[in-house]
């Protein structure tokens, strides 16, 4: 897990599984830069395809991730 923080990330892959979107980010920089993070979300909506390429950012406070995507 990545320690607590505000990363700066960039959907390289996204699929859905039982209604879930599972997406693969990758960390764009600092410490972590180039490291892939995979992340499950129930409230991601639509086509996973159109999420790809999609930047955004993550946090982790207290070992719990957060995403934001951009629109």
């Amino acid at each position: 897990m990545l320690p607590d923080g505000v990363y700066d990330v960039f959907v390289v892959d996204a699929a859905e599984d039982a209604g879930v979107i599972r997406l693969e980010l990758t960390i764009l920089a600092g410490e972590q830069k180039g490291e892939i993070v995979n992340l499950a979300s129930p409230n991601l909506h639509g086509e996973p395809a159109l999420l790809l390429g999609t930047p955004g950012t993550l946090t982790v406070a207290d070992g719990r991730p957060g995403l934001q995507l951009e629109p």
